[in-house]
This record gives C-alpha cells, structure tokens and sequence, in this order.
C-alpha cells in the first residue's frame, strides 16, 4: 500500500475505534510491505503507516506474514529507503508489544523470536538477542534447532564461544544439534584464533557424535589454522578430510592456495592447483586472484602472465580489482610495459578502466621515467569519461620533481589549477622540497605563501623541506626563522636526526664548514649535538685532511660531556693513516684510546692494517694481526682480505699463499675478493697450475666469479701469451652475465695490439660503446703509434673496425 493511500486513510478516521475496513486486507497489506522490503524500496515511515493501520483496523495478521515480513527487513541490504533493515525490525515488534491490540493482531511465535534474536546479532548486539531468548522461554514456547542454532550464534558474536561449546555438547536436550550448529561455534573458536579448540570439537563429531562435520566444517578450521600461520596443521586436516571420504570444494582449495601464495610456497600452491582441476573442481576467479598475486610477489612475472592469461581462457575475465592489483603488482617492480598491456585490454574486452587503473599505471610510468606514454595516458583519460582528481595531479607532479623536472611540474600544477583541481598539501609538498633541493628558495617560498593564502596549513613535511633548504644552500637565518615559526604553531620541531642528515650531506660533499655552521645552529635552538652528529664532523674533516680540526671537534666532544666512541677514534686514525700520518694515527690509538680503555673494534684493527700496509710496514703489521687476535677480538673476512692483500702488495705474495693455505686448512670461508687476490698471487708466483685450481674450485665454494675474477684471469693469460685461453675466458665471461669494465676491455685491446693480433684486437674495440666502455688515454696513443705515419702496423689498418680506420691518416 502506498504512503499516499495509507496517509487518506489516517485521516479519514479520527479514532481507533472505527470499524475495520473490508477492503483492508493485512495478509495483503504485509506482502506487498515484504516486496518492498526485499526490492530495497520501504522506507521506515512507510513500515511504520503500515503498524498504524493494523492498530486502528485490528484485524489479525496471519503468523507468516509477520514473520515473513521482519525477516526480510532483517536479511534487507542498507538502500537509500532504509538504511538499517535490522533496526526497524526490532523497533516494529517492540511497538508490536507496546500497543494494547499487539498480542491480539500479531502474537509472536517462536520463528519471531528466531528472526529477531538474528537481527540482533546483525546489528552487533548479541546481548539482546539473549535477552529475547529469555523472553522466548519465559512465553513457554517450545524452541526448535533453529532458535538453538541462532542462541549459538548470539553466544558466538558476544564472544562467549566456551559458553556456547557448552549448550552444545550439554544443554541442547529438546533439540539435536545439526551440522549448521556445529559450524557456528567452529568459526566463532576460528575467528578467536581457537582453531585447535575447534579441532578437538571437530574430531569429536567426527569420531561418531550426535552430528557428522560436513565439507563446510573442514573448510572453517583449515581456514582458521591458516589464518594463523598453522601451514603445517592445515595441510594434514586437508589430507585427513580426504582420508575420511569428504571431497573438497572450491572454497576448501582456495584456502589452502591462497595460504601456500602468501607462504611463497608457489609451487605447492600450483601443486594443489592441478590436483583441483584434475579432481573436477574448477577453478574460480578468487583461485586465480590468489596464484597471480603470488607469483607477482616473487617477482615471476612470465608465470604471473601466464596463469592471468589462463583465467581469461577459462572464461574467468578478471574484475577490475584483480586487474588492477596485478598491474600495481608490475609497477612497483619496473614492469610497466606489461601493466599497460592489461590496462588497454580491459577496453578490448569491454571493461571499462576506473581511476584506480590510471593511477596504478601513471604511477608505474612516472617511477620509471616514462614521461611520453604518462602524458598521453593522462591526455586520454577525459575522452574515456575518467576526471583527473587531486592523486593524479600528485603523481605527475611528483614523476617530474623526483627527476628535477621542476619547470614540467609546474606547468601540471597550473593544469591542476585550470581544471579546478584543489591542490592538497601532498602537492605543495612536493612542489616545495623539488625547489628546495634544486636551490630555487625563492620560489619554494612564493608557493609556501600561496598554499597559506589558499587556506591549505602547511604539515612538518613543507616546513621540514623548506628548512632543510635554507640549511643547505646557506641561509640559517631564514631556517632558525621557520624553525620558530613551527614552535609558535605548536608543531614537532626538527629533531637531531633530521640534522644530522644534512651535516651527513654536507660532509660528503666536501662542504665541512657548512656542516659544522649547521652544527652551530642546532646549539643555537637549545638542542644538543649528540655522538652522531660530533662522529660525522669528525669524519668529514678528515675527508677534506683537515686533521688539526678533525681533532678540535675531537675536544669540543669531550667539553659537551660525550665521551668519544671506537667510531670516533677509529675515523680519526683512518684520517691520519689516508693523509700518510700513520705514526700520528697510531699515537691516537695507542696513548689516547687504549689509554682512556675504549675497547678498538674489528674496524679500528682493519683501518691501522690498511694504514700499515699502505705505508709498506709489512713487520708492523704482523704484529698487529697477533694483537689483534691476542685481544680477542674476532678476525673478519675484511681483515684476511686486507692482510693477504697488502703482503702481495707488498711483495711477500709467498707469505700471503703460506698464511692463505693455513687458513683454508682451518675451514675459514673467503669471499670472492679474497680468492681474486689470491689467483692473482699464485699466478705472479709461477704457481699457474694452483691458480686454475683455485679458479675451478669456486662453484664448490659456493661462490660465483665476478667481473674482477675473470679480468685477472683474462689478463694474466694474456701476459703469458695465452691469446686463445683469455678469448674463451672472455667468452664466458659474457655468457654468465658478467659485463666487463672499461679498464678491463681496454688492457685487453693494448695487449693483442702490442702482441701484432690486430684482427682480436679489431674484435673487443668492435665493445666500445662511448657510454660504460670507451677508448681511454692509452689506448688513443698506442693505436695512434702503431698506425699512424710511420707506425709498425700502418699497412694493416684495414683490420681494425671502420670507425678506427681514421687514425692511418693520421700523421
């Protein structure tokens, strides 16, 4: 009945004491109600007219109307009609008992009490759902296993699952407990990370109970035992159910591919993808959905590729969420090209791409720099129905700044303007750190004052940008000035850290004096210098050798009450060994360090080390290494590798052969640096044949040749004439994905020059490429001698490449 007809008929009768109408028909009026509630389409006033007219007519409704009509307000989904189908239904059957005529027109029965003890667990208060229960009891109705079922469930969702085990197993006598029963307390133990409690339950039924587990049952607690973390315990449930003749489902699969997909266990989890299929359970889109996740996670995106392909085989078109997380997938590991393969095949196949698809793949072409085909996503996005919001605007803003870009992001920002677009703080954000980092102050500053003038407050991020601008390009007064402005707005300050990036920056740029005014601000704002910030002062005055002040930080640390650290000293005699003060370095570590017993590390050891060897005391450094190991300290990798390094530097190659045997002999692991040190060694020690053991030895060793490996190989081979060895050695080289060095490719060319085979010289000068390899200084002359004027292999230029052929005209 309509609000209109229902609202003529309130007001032509004043009292409730009219007679009933006769053309007013309640089984009629509660279908047509129920139809509405079920399209989504009766509105709360509506229902409530609907009451108001059994009141006045009170005329019986019959008890399946009533309760045909609450419960499809209780399943109805939130429309714009009414928002909360649930509520209504408990606040009609309370006016229901309110009203004097209620019990006469509409007694509940015991089906009522099960539909509105639902509702109340639909709207989160499984309280009242026990209250009606006890109301239910106290009417003297009898309860069936529906009510005991839906009890279970207001039990389940007031987190009360011991209790409802309990009126399971011993209180359920007026009615069996079924399988749905069981299944309710089983995912309430699940849900509360319980999921052995729910096994225990679930063997008990299964050992013969008043109620078999069903497929459903299976499914709950394997899903629970995966939930948490349980992979071992769910796969022997999974096999066990099989056991017991139960055959898995869909969803049973799904769960367990989806928990082995995020375990990375991929190929158990397409293991279990055939057995599905071969046992006649077909795959659906969540299966897919979860393998191709799996596989995008790990990187394998020809198997990735492979199973998407699949699924659209199998007649399963992937959602837009599924497209979209997978192409998000390849953007962030740099595969943006295949991402936009599946963006322009959702048109194809006509699936429209939303936002979300934009801003996956205009984010993936911005991170890798692909500015052309970002612009022109963008272009195109208006003629496909799609408005740029305020996140697109970022990320092409953001794409040009993170590469310095600056003039195309503002020209975006001002298409961001020109569209209507507000910008979000996110965008001056990133407008002013791209200025900031570039020097251009004073525009970061004009956009500063226009985001204010906008109304947009600037967060920790602008300021923090700004400050660290003005701190890097020299004005700390502007910075000390923002940094008081943040104090007076009440917002966090820079804190240490942040300032001991910049001084961190600053130092490695060679730009000590910078660094330590900022070290002078921070004292200035009332923060303390902390041991980080002394350390890399310390550390980046002896970068520029700079040691007298290296050393009066040194003391100004000390003043502050901060004890220096191993690190500090050790930077310090690091200093003054690499500005060949190797005695001053020493006297630091000795009479200043051991004196004040601040315990030297590994890394102070290796430092004087180098520092010795460098310097060519040998004896001074053997000492060293027994002090070393007389102090307990433990030897590092870095340590055998300086040692063996500096004797073959040295000339004590036979003692570093001696020292690296003994060492093997004691099962001491090298690394490949090492071992490159020690063919070298072997070969300049006229021991070929162990340096081809060694080199032969290293896939046994687990390690894998590098670049440097194969050159000194490539080289030693060449010295001794062995043209055709260093060719193969090359060879490989390439083949296992080594790229040579410039440096490498060029001692190659001079040595086949000087050796007369220009063809194999013509050969590796065919590599340069002008970018990563290129003719060096050397190189330039000795082909200018030989083939130039009067040079030896003059006659013979046409065998170098056309490109070289220029320097026989040379004179």
């Amino acid at each position: 009945m309509s609000r209109v007809c229902l609202r003529r008929r309130l007001s032509s009768t004043s009292t409730s004491n009219t007679p009933p109408s006769p053309s007013w028909s309640p089984q009629a009026a509660f279908a047509t109600a129920t139809e509405r509630a079920r399209a989504g389409t009766l509105s709360p006033q509506d229902a409530h007219h609907l009451f108001d007219e059994l009141f006045r007519q009170a005329t019986p409704v019959p008890e399946r109307s009533l309760d045909g009509f609450l419960a499809a307000l209780g399943r109805a989904a939130s429309s714009e009609a009414c928002r909360d189908g649930p509520s209504l239904a408990l606040t009609l059957f309370n006016r229901l008992c309110r009203e004097e005529a209620g019990r006469r027109v509409a007694p509940p029965t015991i089906y009522t009490y099960g539909i509105l003890m639902n509702c109340c667990c639909r709207v989160r208060r499984p309280d009242l759902g026990l209250a009606f229960f006890g109301r239910l009891l106290r009417t003297g109705l009898k309860t069936n296993e529906v009510v005991a079922s839906t009890l279970l469930k207001c039990l389940c969702c007031a987190k009360r699952a011991d209790e409802a085990v309990n009126v399971l197993l011993h209180r359920m006598s007026r009615c069996v407990p079924n399988s749905f029963s069981y299944n309710i307390v089983l995912k309430s133990l699940c849900d509360d990370s319980r999921s052995q409690r729910a096994l225990g339950l679930l063997q008990m039924m299964a050992k013969g109970g008043v109620c078999s587990p069903n497929v459903l049952s299976y499914n709950t607690v394997i899903h629970g035992f995966f939930k948490e973390g349980e992979i071992g315990k769910a796969c022997n449930l999974f096999h066990e159910m099989t056991k017991q003749g139960f055959v898995p489902n869909v969803v049973t699969y799904n769960s367990v591919i989806n928990a082995l997909c995020k375990a990375r266990a991929m190929d158990n989890a397409e293991s279990f993808l055939r057995q599905m299929v071969d046992n006649g359970v077909p795959p659906d889109k969540v299966t897919y959905t979860s393998i191709i996740h799996g596989y995008s996670t790990l990187g394998r995106w020809k198997e990735a590729t492979k199973m998407f392909r699949e699924t659209t085989s199998r007649g399963h078109i992937p959602d837009i969420v599924t497209r979209n997380s997978f192409m998000d997938s390849l953007c962030k590991h740099g595969r943006s090209k295949e991402a936009a393969e599946i963006f322009f095949s959702m048109a194809a196949r006509g699936h429209k791409p939303d936002i979300v698809s934009c801003t996956i793949l205009l984010h993936g072409y911005g991170n890798e720099g692909s500015f052309s085909d970002m612009m022109s996503l963008f272009n195109s996005m208006e003629g496909g129905g799609i408005v740029a919001d305020c996140q697109v605007f970022n990320i092409l803003i953001a794409a040009y700044a993170k590469r310095g870009m600056i003039d195309e992001a503002m020209l975006i920002f001002t298409e961001m303007l020109g569209q209507g677009v507000n910008p979000s703080v996110v965008t001056y954000s990133t407008l002013i750190a791209a200025l900031c980092r570039t020097g251009r102050l004073a525009d970061a500053m004009d956009k500063f004052s226009q985001m204010v003038g906008t109304g947009v407050q600037p967060d920790t991020v602008v300021y923090h940008s700004l400050i660290q601008g003005f701190c890097t390009h020299g004005d700390l007064v502007k910075a000390k000035e923002l940094i008081s402005e943040m104090m007076n707005k009440g917002m966090i300050c820079p804190n240490i850290a942040f300032f001991n990036s910049i001084v961190d920056s600053l130092c490695k740029e060679g730009r000590v004096m910078d660094a330590h005014h900022i070290f002078d601000l921070v004292k200035d704002i009332g923060e303390k210098p902390d041991v980080i910030m002394f350390n890399t002062l310390i550390d980046g005055y002896c970068l520029v050798g700079e040691m007298g002040k290296a050393f009066m930080v040194l003391d100004v640390m000390t003043s502050a009450g901060i004890e220096p650290d191993a690190i500090a000293y050790s930077t310090l005699v690091s200093g003054y060994c690499k500005s060949g003060r190797i005695d001053d370095g020493l006297i630091l570590f000795r009479e200043e360090m051991l004196h004040k017993k601040v315990k030297p590390t590994i890394v102070t050891y290796n430092i004087i080390l180098e520092g010795l060897f460098r310097a060519g005391r040998t004896v001074a450094a053997k000492k060293m290494l027994h002090e070393i190991i007389g102090s307990g300290t433990p030897v590092s990798m870095h340590t055998y590798d300086i040692f063996l390094r500096g004797l073959c530097r040295n000339n004590c190659a036979n003692e570093a052969i001696v020292l690296f045997q003994k060492s093997r002999a004691m099962n001491v692991k090298f690394n490949i640096t090492t071992l490159n040190t020690m063919i070298n060694a072997f070969y300049k020690g006229d021991r070929r044949e162990e340096a081809n053991d060694l080199f032969a030895a290293l896939p046994a060793s687990g390690l894998v040749p590098n670049a440097s490996t194969y050159g000194v190989m490539i080289q030693i081979l060449l010295k001794e004439g062995a043209v055709e060895e260093a060719d193969n050695m090359f060879s490989s080289m390439e083949k296992s994905g080594c790229a040579p060095s410039s440096r490498l490719v060029n001692d190659v060319i001079r040595t086949l020059l000087e050796k007369g085979e220009i063809v194999k010289a013509g050969k590796y000068m065919s590599k340069v490429d002008g970018k990563s390899i290129s003719l060096d200084a050397s190189t330039s002359s000795l082909l200018l001698s030989l083939f130039s004027g009067n040079g030896k292999y003059r006659e013979q230029i046409q065998l170098l490449p056309a490109k070289y052929q220029f320097f026989g005209g040379i004179s």
